[in-house]
């Protein structure tokens, strides 16, 4: 008695796994969820890959997971071409090393006990586990560089997941680290995988930015992140020719403001109820960019200090944080009417406070408050009248300029980033060796993340159009999608079958739609999964000889003759662009 016939199974290359749709766990929607925004998250969700568990929790779906997985496989890849090696490490870890560095009070911190009551914490990142266990293997300086990656779950308490993927509370990151004897050596590291981060995205099909960014939580001397610009970003990049930053670093020429007639010395001006930059500018006629915007804050262990930028101008957080090298907060309308005035009115003229200003807010003549209620100060000079700590703090501003360029501002997904730790990590926990002297040095680190999932989503807010996805060949899910038109026993389903066989006997990544439902429903299907190449096999085209062809990046149409379809759209696929160098994004 015959069984069953046996399942099909993959070869060597798992990827090229042929799949009948009829079998496969791929639940489509016509309709995205009523919470979507983000492009990325609509799709995702009605083309079967993804299905949320929870707030910022997703389950990836069997075509959702293929296509991780060979995000995966590229990273693989390229690490291992640069002689980085795989491991994997714990998720849950003790807290011991956290507490060490300095990061166990991070909020977005998982932190748990075990039965005993030890404290323990979920990862967010791998930089104590992976020093505490390089510490106590490395010895010697024969023993340096080294360089260790992983693809691991992470864990972080995010406050407000959003955007599908992208804000996530799980999720899977590839996470690099180097060591070696010296900053010299770091910077080698550092260059081989940003190398090796170009080849990533551009395998992968991605328009992306290396940009200037800030070291955050991670610490460090110097950043970069990848940036791929789709609307859905929720970073901005600054570009001009040349340059290309966060827009939380970025650094620009201003443009400029239209000042009034300068003054012997700064002369009070009536302003009753008059308290924003808006109003002040429109009563007294004078652009928003002629005011002085006075920001008091409490600075942790120094106390209260004024923040001064143009009327016209945002400040960083980020860049006043680091360049004070240290957290702040808003001083309280108590704190500053104790100090200084009246909230709304205050100024820098006279004040006994420390004061920075921001480099912008040159010499001229200003508007500032008076601190006293319902007065301004006209004629104000910066470099006369008050004396404060100059430093870059604003936020660059589309129209500004860079070595002459005009600066553009676009929103981006961040996909990777590269961090030059230095000994921020080895310091605390112990990392060091010995060098050719047989003195103690600490050794020196770098940290290399990247997201499969962020990948994945840069890849379809960039690409899709308004029937679905359109994948990069590379990471298509499958790069064929087989239709066939015909019901089971017609003629037209046994040549859909043949040519099914014929793929499979190829070594094609083909999913077959032999699904009983209407062509409609088929073709519509195969537009929002959006595998690089849609063969249909209908009663029409083989009437003409013909398996029609069809690109989903562009639309190009292939009459393939039935005799030779296999054979051509294997060719096809091969020939599909996987994404290279040029599609590198143009700052």
């Amino acid at each position: 008695m015959t069984g069953p016939a046996a399942p099909e199974r993959p070869g060597a290359d798992s990827f090229r796994w042929v799949t009948r749709l009829s079998q496969t766990f791929l639940p489509t929607l016509k309709e995205a969820p009523a919470d979507a925004e983000a492009i990325s998250h609509k799709l995702m969700v009605r083309a079967g890959l993804i299905r949320q568990l929870g707030a910022g929790l997703w389950t990836y779906l069997p075509a959702g997971w293929r296509s991780q997985r060979k995000v995966e496989q590229v990273i693989r890849e390229e690490m291992e071409a640069i002689g980085c090696q795989e491991m994997l490490m714990p998720l849950l870890q003790p807290a011991e090393p956290w507490e060490k560095t300095g990061r166990y009070a991070i909020e977005e911190l998982f932190k748990l006990e075990d039965r005993k009551g030890s404290p323990l914490v979920l990862a967010m990142t791998h930089e104590e586990a992976v020093t505490y266990h390089v510490a106590r293997e490395v010895r010697s300086y024969r023993d340096l560089p080294l360089m260790l990656f992983q693809i691991q779950t992470k864990e972080r308490d995010e406050p407000r997941p959003r955007a599908g993927v992208l804000r996530t509370r799980e999720f899977t990151m590839k996470d690099a680290y180097s060591f070696d004897r010296d900053e010299e050596g770091l910077d080698r590291s550092y260059d081989l995988q940003a190398g090796a981060y170009e080849r990533i995205l551009d395998r992968c099909g991605l328009r992306w930015y290396k940009v200037e960014s800030d070291v955050g939580m991670m610490g460090g001397s110097g950043a970069d992140e990848y940036m791929a610009p789709c609307p859905a970003g929720e970073n901005e990049v600054v570009l001009a020719p040349g340059y290309a930053a966060n827009i939380e670093v970025a650094s620009a020429e201003p443009q400029p403001v239209e000042l009034p007639p300068p003054l012997a010395a700064p002369e009070e001006v009536s302003t009753p109820g008059l308290r924003t930059v808006e109003e002040v500018s429109g009563a007294l006629g004078v652009p928003p960019g002629a005011l002085i915007k006075a920001m008091p804050i409490v600075v942790e262990g120094r106390g209260l200090v004024l923040v001064l930028l143009r009327g016209d101008h945002r400040l960083s957080e980020v860049k006043l944080r680091n360049g004070m090298g240290a957290d702040f907060r808003q001083a309280r309308p108590e704190e500053i009417e104790a100090e200084l005035g009246p909230v709304g009115f205050i100024g820098p003229v006279e004040a006994s406070l420390p004061m920075i200003r921001d480099a912008a807010l040159g010499g001229g003549s200003y508007v500032c408050g008076a601190n006293r209620a319902d007065f301004h100060l006209r004629g104000v000079d910066p470099t006369r009248d008050f004396e404060a700590y100059e430093m870059d703090l604003r936020t660059v501003e589309a129209g500004d300029t860079v070595a002459g360029g005009a600066v553009r501002i676009e929103p981006a997904i961040e996909v990777g980033n590269i961090f030059k730790l230095g000994t921020r990590y080895s310091d605390p926990l112990g990392a060091t060796f010995l060098d050719e002297s047989g003195k103690e040095r600490p050794i020196v680190m770098g940290c290399y993340g990247m997201g499969p999932a962020r990948i994945i989503a840069a890849a379809i807010e960039q690409r899709a159009d308004e029937h679905g996805i359109a994948w990069p060949p590379s990471i298509a899910p499958w790069r064929i999608h087989l239709v066939s038109l015909a019901k089971a026993g017609e003629e037209e389903r046994a040549a859909a079958d043949r040519l099914y066989e014929e793929l499979k006997s190829g070594g094609a990544e083909v999913l077959y739609d032999d699904r009983e439902v209407g062509p409609g429903v088929k073709l519509n299907d195969a537009d929002l999964l959006g595998c690089p190449l849609r063969l249909v096999v209908g009663r029409r085209g083989l009437a003409k000889g013909i398996v029609e062809g069809v690109e989903r990046d562009g639309g190009s149409l292939h009459e393939l003759p039935v005799d030779v379809a296999a054979e051509q759209a294997l060719a096809l696929s091969a020939l599909a662009d996987p994404g290279g160098p040029a599609r590198r994004g143009d700052g």
